[in-house]
Protein backbone atom coordinates (compact mmCIF):
# COMPACT_ATOMS: atom_id res chain seq x y z
CA UNK A 1 0.00 0.00 0.00
CA UNK A 2 0.90 3.37 -0.55
CA UNK A 3 -0.55 5.66 2.35
CA UNK A 4 2.22 6.98 4.90
CA UNK A 5 3.77 3.20 5.38
CA UNK A 6 6.81 4.34 3.02
CA UNK A 7 7.61 7.36 4.48
CA UNK A 8 7.34 5.32 7.37
CA UNK A 9 9.84 2.58 6.30
CA UNK A 10 12.40 5.90 5.75
CA UNK A 11 12.31 7.43 9.33
CA UNK A 12 15.42 6.33 11.36
CA UNK A 13 14.06 4.67 14.13
CA UNK A 14 15.61 1.97 16.69
CA UNK A 15 13.54 -1.21 15.82
CA UNK A 16 12.61 -3.47 18.97
CA UNK A 17 11.37 -6.67 18.96
CA UNK A 18 9.38 -7.70 22.46
CA UNK A 19 6.75 -9.66 23.49
CA UNK A 20 3.06 -8.39 23.26
CA UNK A 21 2.77 -8.52 26.64
CA UNK A 22 5.14 -5.75 27.18
CA UNK A 23 2.65 -3.59 25.19
CA UNK A 24 0.02 -4.04 28.17
CA UNK A 25 0.56 -2.87 31.34
CA UNK A 26 -3.21 -1.89 32.51
CA UNK A 27 -3.41 -3.12 36.29
CA UNK A 28 -6.78 -3.74 36.78
CA UNK A 29 -8.48 -4.37 33.15
CA UNK A 30 -9.01 -8.19 33.71
CA UNK A 31 -11.27 -7.68 37.27
CA UNK A 32 -13.39 -5.10 35.63
CA UNK A 33 -16.37 -6.21 34.18
CA UNK A 34 -17.43 -4.53 31.42
CA UNK A 35 -21.28 -3.10 30.77
CA UNK A 36 -23.22 -3.69 27.88
CA UNK A 37 -21.35 -1.55 25.01
CA UNK A 38 -24.03 1.27 24.81
CA UNK A 39 -25.51 1.67 28.73
CA UNK A 40 -25.90 5.58 29.10
CA UNK A 41 -28.13 7.61 30.24
CA UNK A 42 -27.37 10.71 28.32
CA UNK A 43 -26.07 12.59 26.06
CA UNK A 44 -24.17 14.52 28.44
CA UNK A 45 -22.61 11.38 29.71
CA UNK A 46 -21.40 10.46 26.29
CA UNK A 47 -19.70 13.81 26.39
CA UNK A 48 -17.81 13.35 29.03
CA UNK A 49 -14.10 12.84 29.64
CA UNK A 50 -10.52 13.06 30.76
CA UNK A 51 -9.90 15.11 27.95
CA UNK A 52 -12.32 18.21 26.79
CA UNK A 53 -11.73 17.92 23.47
CA UNK A 54 -14.36 15.89 21.55
CA UNK A 55 -12.07 13.11 20.00
CA UNK A 56 -13.83 9.82 18.34
CA UNK A 57 -11.69 7.09 17.94
CA UNK A 58 -11.98 5.77 14.29
CA UNK A 59 -10.77 1.68 14.19
CA UNK A 60 -10.21 -0.21 10.97
CA UNK A 61 -9.51 -3.77 11.15
CA UNK A 62 -7.91 -5.71 8.24
CA UNK A 63 -7.55 -9.12 7.28
CA UNK A 64 -4.04 -8.89 8.73
CA UNK A 65 -3.65 -5.09 9.84
CA UNK A 66 -4.97 -2.38 12.49
CA UNK A 67 -5.51 0.69 11.67
CA UNK A 68 -6.93 3.41 14.61
CA UNK A 69 -6.75 7.62 14.65
CA UNK A 70 -8.18 9.69 17.19
CA UNK A 71 -9.49 12.50 15.63
CA UNK A 72 -10.78 16.06 16.80
CA UNK A 73 -14.06 17.26 16.06
CA UNK A 74 -13.85 20.10 16.84
CA UNK A 75 -10.94 21.23 14.27
CA UNK A 76 -13.01 19.42 11.45
CA UNK A 77 -11.81 15.76 12.51
CA UNK A 78 -7.80 16.62 12.21
CA UNK A 79 -5.59 13.28 13.07
CA UNK A 80 -4.71 14.14 17.07
CA UNK A 81 -2.92 10.15 16.98
CA UNK A 82 -2.72 7.62 14.62
CA UNK A 83 -1.63 4.00 14.77
CA UNK A 84 -1.07 1.33 12.36
CA UNK A 85 -0.62 -2.49 13.16
CA UNK A 86 0.73 -4.75 10.16
CA UNK A 87 1.47 -8.17 9.60
CA UNK A 88 -0.68 -9.21 12.06
CA UNK A 89 -0.20 -13.18 12.75
CA UNK A 90 2.68 -13.23 11.81
CA UNK A 91 6.52 -13.04 12.89
CA UNK A 92 6.94 -9.38 13.35
CA UNK A 93 4.48 -8.00 13.61
CA UNK A 94 5.04 -4.05 13.29
CA UNK A 95 3.27 -0.91 15.24
CA UNK A 96 4.13 2.57 14.34
CA UNK A 97 2.27 5.47 16.26
CA UNK A 98 2.24 8.95 14.66
CA UNK A 99 1.21 12.12 16.28
CA UNK A 100 -0.80 15.18 14.88
CA UNK A 101 2.39 16.63 13.98
CA UNK A 102 3.41 13.81 11.28
CA UNK A 103 6.44 13.14 14.01
CA UNK A 104 6.53 9.04 14.47
CA UNK A 105 6.19 8.39 17.56
CA UNK A 106 6.81 4.68 18.45
CA UNK A 107 8.17 2.26 15.52
CA UNK A 108 8.43 -1.61 17.03
CA UNK A 109 7.75 -5.32 16.43
CA UNK A 110 6.39 -7.32 18.42
CA UNK A 111 4.92 -11.46 17.46
CA UNK A 112 1.32 -10.03 18.00
CA UNK A 113 -0.60 -13.10 17.11
CA UNK A 114 -4.36 -11.75 17.01
CA UNK A 115 -6.19 -8.65 16.76
CA UNK A 116 -6.95 -8.91 20.09
CA UNK A 117 -3.67 -8.71 20.86
CA UNK A 118 -2.85 -6.04 18.73
CA UNK A 119 -5.72 -3.73 20.61
CA UNK A 120 -4.75 -4.26 23.67
CA UNK A 121 -0.63 -3.56 22.55
CA UNK A 122 -1.96 0.16 20.94
CA UNK A 123 -4.38 0.81 24.10
CA UNK A 124 -1.71 -0.29 26.57
CA UNK A 125 0.59 2.14 24.77
CA UNK A 126 -1.69 5.29 24.76
CA UNK A 127 -2.94 4.91 28.57
CA UNK A 128 1.06 4.74 28.98
CA UNK A 129 1.98 7.44 26.95
CA UNK A 130 -0.98 9.86 26.39
CA UNK A 131 -3.06 9.18 29.09
CA UNK A 132 -4.77 12.95 28.81
CA UNK A 133 -6.51 11.39 25.53
CA UNK A 134 -9.85 9.95 25.97
CA UNK A 135 -12.29 8.84 23.54
CA UNK A 136 -15.65 10.25 23.77
CA UNK A 137 -17.06 7.18 20.91
CA UNK A 138 -15.41 4.37 18.93
CA UNK A 139 -16.13 3.70 15.58
CA UNK A 140 -15.32 0.94 13.89
CA UNK A 141 -15.26 -0.05 9.89
CA UNK A 142 -17.11 -2.98 9.33
CA UNK A 143 -16.48 -4.65 5.81
CA UNK A 144 -19.96 -6.50 5.45
CA UNK A 145 -23.45 -5.57 6.80
CA UNK A 146 -24.90 -7.88 4.92
CA UNK A 147 -28.82 -7.28 3.67
CA UNK A 148 -30.15 -5.72 6.38
CA UNK A 149 -27.56 -3.13 7.70
CA UNK A 150 -28.10 0.27 5.66
CA UNK A 151 -26.61 2.75 7.70
CA UNK A 152 -23.96 3.29 10.71
CA UNK A 153 -25.76 2.25 13.85
CA UNK A 154 -24.55 2.27 17.78
CA UNK A 155 -23.05 -1.29 18.96
CA UNK A 156 -25.45 -2.68 20.78
CA UNK A 157 -25.89 -6.47 22.07
CA UNK A 158 -28.28 -7.67 19.55
CA UNK A 159 -26.15 -5.92 16.80
CA UNK A 160 -23.09 -7.42 17.92
CA UNK A 161 -25.44 -11.00 17.91
CA UNK A 162 -26.05 -10.06 14.25
CA UNK A 163 -22.68 -9.57 13.35
CA UNK A 164 -21.59 -12.71 14.18
CA UNK A 165 -24.08 -14.70 12.11
CA UNK A 166 -22.46 -12.71 9.31
CA UNK A 167 -18.98 -14.14 9.56
CA UNK A 168 -19.64 -16.68 6.80
CA UNK A 169 -20.11 -13.72 4.43
CA UNK A 170 -16.58 -12.34 5.23
CA UNK A 171 -14.88 -14.42 7.09
CA UNK A 172 -11.17 -12.36 6.55
CA UNK A 173 -12.79 -9.15 8.06
CA UNK A 174 -15.49 -9.48 10.16
CA UNK A 175 -13.97 -11.72 13.15
CA UNK A 176 -11.32 -9.46 13.61
CA UNK A 177 -13.60 -6.62 13.86
CA UNK A 178 -15.61 -8.18 16.32
CA UNK A 179 -12.75 -9.32 18.39
CA UNK A 180 -11.66 -5.68 18.52
CA UNK A 181 -14.82 -4.56 19.55
CA UNK A 182 -14.49 -6.74 22.24
CA UNK A 183 -11.36 -5.44 23.48
CA UNK A 184 -13.08 -2.01 23.56
CA UNK A 185 -15.69 -3.02 25.42
CA UNK A 186 -13.00 -4.53 28.25
CA UNK A 187 -10.47 -1.21 27.73
CA UNK A 188 -13.57 1.31 27.75
CA UNK A 189 -16.69 0.11 29.14
CA UNK A 190 -18.34 3.27 29.28
CA UNK A 191 -17.70 4.52 26.34
CA UNK A 192 -20.07 4.33 23.28
CA UNK A 193 -19.42 1.90 20.26
CA UNK A 194 -20.52 2.35 16.73
CA UNK A 195 -20.26 0.75 13.57
CA UNK A 196 -19.85 1.67 10.08
CA UNK A 197 -20.48 -0.57 7.15
CA UNK A 198 -18.32 -0.11 3.89
CA UNK A 199 -21.44 -2.06 2.28
CA UNK A 200 -24.12 0.57 3.31
CA UNK A 201 -23.46 3.36 0.26
CA UNK A 202 -23.96 0.49 -2.35
CA UNK A 203 -27.61 -0.28 -1.37
CA UNK A 204 -28.77 2.56 -3.32
CA UNK A 205 -27.71 0.36 -6.48
CA UNK A 206 -30.84 -0.22 -8.75
CA UNK A 207 -32.06 -3.90 -7.79
CA UNK A 208 -30.50 -5.39 -11.84
CA UNK A 209 -27.23 -3.86 -10.13
CA UNK A 210 -27.70 -6.03 -6.92
CA UNK A 211 -28.61 -9.59 -8.03
CA UNK A 212 -26.81 -12.31 -9.70
CA UNK A 213 -27.93 -14.32 -12.62
CA UNK A 214 -28.82 -17.25 -10.30
CA UNK A 215 -31.80 -18.62 -9.41
CA UNK A 216 -33.95 -16.17 -6.96
CA UNK A 217 -33.94 -18.54 -4.21
CA UNK A 218 -29.84 -18.17 -3.90
CA UNK A 219 -30.52 -13.86 -3.61
CA UNK A 220 -33.36 -14.50 -0.64
CA UNK A 221 -30.35 -15.93 1.51
CA UNK A 222 -28.14 -12.88 0.98
CA UNK A 223 -26.55 -13.89 -2.50
CA UNK A 224 -26.11 -10.38 -3.63
CA UNK A 225 -23.99 -8.11 -5.04
CA UNK A 226 -22.94 -5.60 -2.12
CA UNK A 227 -20.30 -3.88 -3.26
CA UNK A 228 -17.02 -2.02 -0.67
CA UNK A 229 -15.35 0.66 -0.63
CA UNK A 230 -18.88 2.33 0.21
CA UNK A 231 -16.98 5.19 3.39
CA UNK A 232 -14.01 5.82 0.88
CA UNK A 233 -17.12 6.32 -1.88
CA UNK A 234 -18.75 8.82 0.81
CA UNK A 235 -15.97 10.66 1.91
CA UNK A 236 -14.74 11.27 -2.28
CA UNK A 237 -18.18 12.14 -2.90
CA UNK A 238 -18.29 15.06 0.04
CA UNK A 239 -15.11 16.01 -0.32
CA UNK A 240 -16.17 17.10 -4.34
CA UNK A 241 -19.24 18.56 -2.96
CA UNK A 242 -16.78 21.04 -1.36
CA UNK A 243 -15.21 21.78 -4.30
CA UNK A 244 -17.37 21.97 -7.25
CA UNK A 245 -20.95 20.70 -5.84
CA UNK A 246 -22.18 20.45 -9.70
CA UNK A 247 -19.10 17.65 -10.18
CA UNK A 248 -20.14 15.73 -7.43
CA UNK A 249 -24.07 15.62 -8.76
CA UNK A 250 -23.22 14.49 -12.04
CA UNK A 251 -21.92 11.39 -13.49
CA UNK A 252 -19.15 10.04 -11.50
CA UNK A 253 -16.83 7.50 -11.24
CA UNK A 254 -14.47 6.75 -8.26
CA UNK A 255 -11.66 4.95 -8.69
CA UNK A 256 -11.08 3.32 -5.20
CA UNK A 257 -7.23 1.60 -6.60
CA UNK A 258 -5.00 0.35 -3.80
CA UNK A 259 -3.95 -3.40 -2.86
CA UNK A 260 -8.09 -3.64 -2.51
CA UNK A 261 -9.96 -1.72 -5.96
CA UNK A 262 -12.83 -1.02 -6.80
CA UNK A 263 -14.73 1.90 -9.50
CA UNK A 264 -18.20 2.67 -8.60
CA UNK A 265 -20.41 5.01 -10.61
CA UNK A 266 -22.25 7.75 -8.64
CA UNK A 267 -24.98 9.65 -10.14
CA UNK A 268 -26.72 12.60 -7.17
CA UNK A 269 -24.28 11.32 -5.04
CA UNK A 270 -25.49 7.92 -4.88
CA UNK A 271 -24.12 4.92 -6.06
CA UNK A 272 -25.40 3.48 -9.16
CA UNK A 273 -22.85 0.12 -9.76
CA UNK A 274 -19.42 -0.55 -8.45
CA UNK A 275 -17.26 -3.45 -9.43
CA UNK A 276 -16.80 -5.59 -6.25
CA UNK A 277 -19.63 -7.88 -5.30
CA UNK A 278 -20.87 -10.54 -2.76
CA UNK A 279 -17.20 -10.53 -1.41
CA UNK A 280 -13.93 -7.72 -1.62
CA UNK A 281 -12.34 -10.57 -3.50
CA UNK A 282 -14.76 -9.80 -7.29
CA UNK A 283 -14.24 -7.03 -9.47
CA UNK A 284 -11.16 -5.67 -11.01
CA UNK A 285 -7.93 -7.49 -10.42
CA UNK A 286 -6.18 -6.46 -7.27
CA UNK A 287 -2.88 -6.66 -5.24
CA UNK A 288 -3.52 -10.50 -4.05
CA UNK A 289 -7.14 -10.81 -5.14
CA UNK A 290 -8.53 -11.83 -8.82
CA UNK A 291 -11.46 -10.37 -9.33
CA UNK A 292 -13.93 -11.49 -11.45
CA UNK A 293 -13.46 -15.27 -12.32
CA UNK A 294 -15.19 -17.43 -14.90
CA UNK A 295 -17.40 -19.63 -12.74
CA UNK A 296 -16.02 -22.75 -14.47
CA UNK A 297 -12.19 -21.62 -12.95
CA UNK A 298 -13.17 -22.39 -9.82
CA UNK A 299 -14.99 -25.47 -10.80
CA UNK A 300 -12.08 -27.10 -12.52
CA UNK A 301 -9.73 -26.09 -9.07
CA UNK A 302 -11.49 -27.80 -6.82
CA UNK A 303 -12.35 -30.77 -9.28
CA UNK A 304 -9.43 -31.02 -11.26
CA UNK A 305 -7.02 -29.67 -8.96
CA UNK A 306 -8.47 -31.18 -5.38
CA UNK A 307 -8.26 -27.76 -3.92
CA UNK A 308 -10.22 -27.40 -0.61
CA UNK A 309 -12.29 -24.82 0.29
CA UNK A 310 -9.98 -23.62 2.02
CA UNK A 311 -7.26 -23.66 -0.12
CA UNK A 312 -9.64 -22.36 -2.63
CA UNK A 313 -10.28 -18.99 -0.35
CA UNK A 314 -6.19 -18.79 0.25
CA UNK A 315 -6.00 -18.75 -3.23
CA UNK A 316 -8.41 -16.02 -4.42
CA UNK A 317 -7.63 -13.85 -1.10
CA UNK A 318 -3.78 -13.95 -0.55
CA UNK A 319 -1.81 -15.54 -3.51
CA UNK A 320 -3.84 -14.11 -6.91
CA UNK A 321 -3.83 -10.54 -8.41
CA UNK A 322 -0.49 -8.57 -8.67
CA UNK A 323 1.23 -11.08 -6.51
CA UNK A 324 0.27 -14.01 -8.39
CA UNK A 325 0.65 -12.93 -12.15
CA UNK A 326 4.32 -11.65 -11.33
CA UNK A 327 5.27 -13.96 -8.73
CA UNK A 328 7.09 -11.79 -7.09
CA UNK A 329 4.95 -9.04 -5.39
CA UNK A 330 1.31 -7.47 -4.73
CA UNK A 331 2.88 -4.03 -4.60
CA UNK A 332 2.46 -2.02 -7.83
CA UNK A 333 5.12 0.02 -6.37
CA UNK A 334 7.62 -2.87 -6.94
CA UNK A 335 6.13 -3.93 -10.12
CA UNK A 336 6.75 -0.65 -11.80
CA UNK A 337 10.09 -0.64 -10.73
CA UNK A 338 10.83 -4.26 -12.33
CA UNK A 339 8.71 -4.47 -15.32
CA UNK A 340 11.28 -3.02 -17.57
CA UNK A 341 12.86 -6.43 -16.74
CA UNK A 342 10.62 -8.64 -16.09
CA UNK A 343 7.91 -9.80 -18.22
CA UNK A 344 5.85 -11.18 -15.72
CA UNK A 345 5.86 -7.79 -13.48
CA UNK A 346 5.31 -6.24 -17.02
CA UNK A 347 1.75 -9.02 -17.30
CA UNK A 348 1.06 -7.96 -14.02
CA UNK A 349 0.74 -3.90 -14.73
CA UNK A 350 -0.41 -4.43 -18.23
CA UNK A 351 -3.30 -6.30 -17.03
CA UNK A 352 -4.19 -4.12 -13.56
CA UNK A 353 -4.51 -1.03 -16.36
CA UNK A 354 -6.81 -3.07 -18.81
CA UNK A 355 -9.16 -4.70 -16.40
CA UNK A 356 -9.80 -0.73 -14.79
CA UNK A 357 -9.92 0.49 -17.98
CA UNK A 358 -12.26 -2.16 -19.54
CA UNK A 359 -14.60 -1.79 -15.44
CA UNK A 360 -14.42 2.32 -16.34
CA UNK A 361 -15.97 2.28 -19.80
CA UNK A 362 -18.56 -0.35 -18.49
CA UNK A 363 -19.30 2.06 -15.59
CA UNK A 364 -19.72 5.29 -17.66
CA UNK A 365 -22.51 3.25 -20.12
CA UNK A 366 -24.22 2.72 -16.80
CA UNK A 367 -24.65 6.56 -15.92
CA UNK A 368 -25.00 7.59 -19.51
CA UNK A 369 -21.92 9.59 -20.08
CA UNK A 370 -19.15 10.64 -17.65
CA UNK A 371 -18.63 14.11 -16.09
CA UNK A 372 -15.26 13.56 -13.35
CA UNK A 373 -13.62 10.25 -13.14
CA UNK A 374 -11.62 10.40 -9.33
CA UNK A 375 -8.35 8.18 -8.93
CA UNK A 376 -7.78 7.95 -5.04
CA UNK A 377 -6.33 5.52 -2.75
CA UNK A 378 -2.81 4.50 -2.78
CA UNK A 379 -1.84 3.24 -6.43
CA UNK A 380 -4.74 5.79 -7.82
CA UNK A 381 -3.14 8.98 -5.38
CA UNK A 382 0.19 7.98 -6.15
CA UNK A 383 1.08 5.40 -9.25
CA UNK A 384 0.56 7.82 -12.38
CA UNK A 385 1.73 5.47 -14.75
CA UNK A 386 -0.95 3.65 -14.01
CA UNK A 387 -3.40 6.67 -14.12
CA UNK A 388 -1.91 7.17 -17.62
CA UNK A 389 -2.43 3.61 -18.99
CA UNK A 390 -6.15 3.87 -17.42
CA UNK A 391 -7.02 7.01 -19.28
CA UNK A 392 -5.43 6.06 -22.54
CA UNK A 393 -8.19 4.32 -24.63
CA UNK A 394 -10.70 6.37 -22.98
CA UNK A 395 -10.54 9.40 -25.06
CA UNK A 396 -14.01 8.63 -26.75
CA UNK A 397 -15.79 9.34 -22.88
CA UNK A 398 -13.87 12.86 -23.42
CA UNK A 399 -10.69 12.36 -21.21
CA UNK A 400 -7.83 14.10 -22.09
CA UNK A 401 -5.23 13.33 -19.81
CA UNK A 402 -2.52 16.34 -19.09
CA UNK A 403 1.18 14.83 -19.15
CA UNK A 404 2.70 16.78 -16.92
CA UNK A 405 -0.27 17.50 -14.24
CA UNK A 406 -0.22 13.95 -14.00
CA UNK A 407 3.25 13.19 -13.15
CA UNK A 408 3.40 16.35 -10.53
CA UNK A 409 0.35 14.22 -8.87
CA UNK A 410 -2.19 17.41 -9.25
CA UNK A 411 -5.98 17.71 -8.04
CA UNK A 412 -6.78 18.41 -11.22
CA UNK A 413 -4.64 16.00 -14.10
CA UNK A 414 -6.79 16.94 -17.11
CA UNK A 415 -6.34 19.25 -19.94
CA UNK A 416 -8.24 22.62 -19.90
CA UNK A 417 -11.34 22.08 -21.74
CA UNK A 418 -11.57 18.48 -21.25
CA UNK A 419 -15.39 17.18 -21.47
CA UNK A 420 -14.28 14.85 -18.72
CA UNK A 421 -12.62 16.16 -15.34
CA UNK A 422 -9.85 13.82 -13.92
CA UNK A 423 -9.18 14.36 -10.36
CA UNK A 424 -6.46 13.16 -7.90
CA UNK A 425 -8.17 13.14 -4.15
CA UNK A 426 -7.11 11.66 -1.04
CA UNK A 427 -9.42 9.90 0.52
CA UNK A 428 -10.18 9.44 4.30
CA UNK A 429 -12.43 6.00 5.62
CA UNK A 430 -11.48 6.99 9.01
CA UNK A 431 -12.64 10.62 9.22
CA UNK A 432 -15.75 9.72 7.54
CA UNK A 433 -16.25 7.06 10.62
CA UNK A 434 -15.07 9.63 13.09
CA UNK A 435 -18.63 12.06 11.12
CA UNK A 436 -20.47 9.40 11.35
CA UNK A 437 -19.51 8.50 14.67
CA UNK A 438 -20.16 12.22 15.69
CA UNK A 439 -23.71 12.37 13.95
CA UNK A 440 -25.19 9.46 15.76
CA UNK A 441 -24.09 11.35 19.17
CA UNK A 442 -24.85 14.84 18.63
CA UNK A 443 -27.63 14.65 15.44
CA UNK A 444 -25.39 16.91 13.91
Amino acid sequence: MYEPARLWRASVSATVAISSSAFIRSPGLARRRAPKPNRFDSVDRLMSGRDDRPLILAINAGSSSLKATYHDMARAGQSVLSIQIERIGGPGSRMQIVGNDGALLLDRTADLATHDAAARAFFAWVRREQPAIAPRAIGHRVVHGGRAHRAPHLLTADLQADLERLISLDPDHLPQALAVMKVVSAVHPAVPQAVCFDTSFHRSMPRAAQIYPLPARFAETGVLRYGFHGLSCEFIVQALEAIDARQARGRLIIAHLGHGASLTAVRDGRSLDTTMGFTPSGGIMMGTRPGDLDPGVLVHLLDAEGMSAAALNRLVTREAGLLGVSGVSGDMRDLLERESGDPYAADAVALFCYLARKAAGGLAAVLGGLDTLVFTAGIGEHAAPVRARICRGLEMLGIELDEERNDGHAPVISRDGSRVVVRVMKTDEGLMIARHVWRLLTGA
